[in-house]
């Protein structure tokens, strides 16, 4: 799974982002309360407008501070009623009859049925969703207005904030039970969709050429299951007893036999790994030059995703993870499962009837012991899983390597070369966690190509240690608590324009900040200036031109204007790409479509970013009702 920006643990994470909050936040209180005073002393005067601002920020900290549970619990239960009024049930109803639909253009015989499946429901639930949640919040009150029930509400005893939080939770609650009936629907759909049965008859089997010692019955058997889904296992039948089939579209099958000879039963079980929570133990990437010195980044082979950096085939060249904190506890059985997605650069065709040799190596860092235990061929964006025995004796090569770090006092060299003791490679067979992991839990993995005028590229999440899996069901409820979060965002969005704008209206500046919140990053990096193409007004000047964005534009006053107004835009930008929530940060359909358990420090950082922008919306929200002509 493609991982740009690495996760960040929670505790390291909060500090930092609770202080830039803060201080966001502190920015514009500053900056409402100053205007506030302005236009209070030009309508009233000097005196009377600073006391009447004084007085207004007093009722709103007791109005914020002092809202009651109950009432707040009754307004949101009745923004519950006003919706069922407004049959937003209908929801599920469509998302049945799109389920229905689709179980008719799935192809579950693709090479990953399960990530299909799960990106299909995640993203037809996440949109379904979002728009009830739109709609709700931003026709809501614009209604109530326009028919004058508004009014009954604000004569009685509640507090204009208790109004905007009691919307707010009512439509959310709404919100949570229908992605709740979705996401049970869904969990059943793409069991249901992806269970299959193969059948499989001794008369299928044959005996292996060659592996008959006298006794038939040792003899081993291989053949091909019935097809189901558009595809067949291979099977080897060991002459010991069960096996299972060989993984074909991302899972395999057990297989039970039931007596021996012509009148044994094979039984083939429920697919298995084709619904997956992976945990991934990973490590800190760094790479080796052609001289064996470490660097932060391979080369560049030309592509313009700057994702994976590459190293060269033939060479010590080589993309080296450190894995910290192994215990062998962790891992109780003989071997270590790993798991890797290389991609794959190729600067001749080489021989086309093959992928690409690949070796892979462990080194101690402490003492520099390196053992090269698996020549593999590669298979490009492809998860490939390989296995770290805990007891190595089957090896291609070992040898004692330092590591050389560039420093500005020169080479740094790690074990130095009086402190190597090559006797440590001189022996037949190694202990992964005696030989190779240091005392306090530290290995390297090496990654390199073999074949000279070939590269593999790498980035740090495409090679990691897989642990025991976590639970399905629960990575399928945690992917939609990230939908859930964004349904937050939404209707705090939605409502805090109603209080202002016509329902029509609210709604296009709603879809606006979605639109935006999508596109988060690409607002900063125009803020900042990408590294071609100009910004925005540069941009739509070469596309109607034809120019190539790497060419510079011909010099003159219209090249200057646009310049200049893209130097204008570019603080706006950044403040927009700074403020705007970012949307794609809360899903987690990516994690649990790729078989990837989401971690709980990804869970804990979007929850407060998602509080994050609630508390201000709620406050702006309230402000805005508060002076409306309606709630005086």
């Amino acid at each position: 799974m493609v991982l740009e920006k690495e996760i960040p643990e929670f505790f390291d994470w909060i500090l930092f982002a609770a202080l830039n909050w803060l201080g966001v936040l502190g920015i514009l209180v500053v900056v409402a309360i100053v205007l506030a005073i302005v236009l209070a002393v030009v309508r009233r005067g000097p005196v009377r407008g600073i006391v009447s601002v004084a007085k207004a920020v007093l009722a709103a900290f007791a109005d914020i501070f002092c809202m009651s549970p109950r009432r707040i619990t009754a307004l949101a239960w009745l923004a519950v009623k006003e919706s069922i009024r407004k049959k937003v049930v209908v929801g599920v109803a469509v998302f049945i009859v799109v389920l229905m639909l689709a179980g008719w253009f799935l192809d579950p015989g693709s090479t990953n049925p399960g990530r299909l499946y799960l990106s299909f429901v995640m993203t037809t639930t996440s949109y379904l969703v979002l728009l009830l949640a739109l709609f709700l919040s931003v026709f809501s009150l614009p209604g109530d207005m326009k028919n004058k029930t508004l009014h009954t509400v604000v004569t009685k005893p509640v507090r204009h904030s208790e109004i905007i939080l009691g919307r707010i939770v009512g439509f959310t609650l709404v919100c949570t039970v229908l992605l709740a009936l979705m996401g049970v629907l869904s969990y059943f759909f793409v069991v249901k969709g992806l269970d299959h049965q193969h059948t499989l008859a001794a008369a299928d089997l044959q005996p292996v050429s060659g592996g008959s010692n006298g006794d038939e019955a040792e003899v081993p058997l291989v053949g091909l299951t019935s097809k189901e889904h558009g595809h067949r296992h291979e099977v080897y039948v060991d002459p010991s007893g069960a096996t299972r089939t060989r993984m074909e579209n991302g899972h395999t099958h057990t297989i039970s036999i039931e007596g021996s000879g012509d009148t044994a039963r094979y039984r083939v079980g429920p697919p298995e790994g084709v619904l997956v929570a992976r945990v991934p133990v990973r490590g800190k990437l760094r790479f080796r030059d052609l001289q064996g010195v470490d660097k932060a980044e391979g080369i560049n082979v030309g592509d313009e995703w700057f994702y994976r950096s590459y190293i060269q085939g033939g060479t010590d060249a080589a993309a080296i993870w450190t894995f910290s904190d192994l215990r062998e506890r962790d891992f109780p059985d003989d071997r270590l499962p790993l798991e890797m997605t290389l991609g794959v650069f190729r600067t001749h065709k080489g021989e086309i009837t093959r992928e690409v040799l690949g070796g892979l190596a462990l080194r101690n860092p402490d003492t520099g012991l390196t053992v090269e235990i698996e020549i593999f061929e590669s298979k490009e964006f492809i998860t490939q899983k390989l296995w770290i025995p805990k007891h190595i004796v089957k090896y291609s090569n070992r040898q004692m390597v330092s590591q050389r770090v560039e420093t500005p006092q020169g080479i740094v060299v790690t074990p130095p070369e009086a402190d190597i003791d090559p006797s440590l490679a001189e022996k037949a067979e190694f202990d992964l966690f005696n030989d190779l992991v240091t005392p306090d839990g530290r290995v390297e993995v090496w990654l390199q190509c073999l074949e000279p005028g070939q590269h593999f590229g790498a980035a740090q999440p495409d090679l990691y240690l897989r642990a025991a899996d976590a639970s399905v069901w629960l990575n399928f409820v945690k992917g939609f608590y990230g939908i859930w979060l964004q349904v937050v965002v939404v209707t705090s969005f939605g409502v805090m324009f109603s209080t202002f704008l016509s329902g029509a209206v609210a709604m296009v500046a709603t879809i606006g900040v979605l639109i935006a919140g999508f596109f988060t990053e690409h607002l900063i990096e125009l803020g900042v200036g990408p590294k071609y193409g100009g910004g925005p007004f540069e941009s739509f000047r070469r596309l109607v031109n034809q120019d190539n964005v790497m060419t510079d534009l011909a010099p003159g006053l219209g090249t200057t204007a646009v310049k200049m107004a893209d130097q204008i835009l570019q603080p706006a930008l950044r403040v927009m790409g700074a403020i705007m929530p970012p949307f794609n940060d809360f899903g987690c359909a990516a994690f649990v479509a790729n078989g990837f358990d989401i971690p709980g420090d990804f869970i804990l950082t979007r929850t407060f970013m998602a509080l994050a922008f609630f508390i201000p919306l709620f406050i702006i929200g309230y402000l805005f009702l508060r002076n409306r002509e309606v709630a005086r």
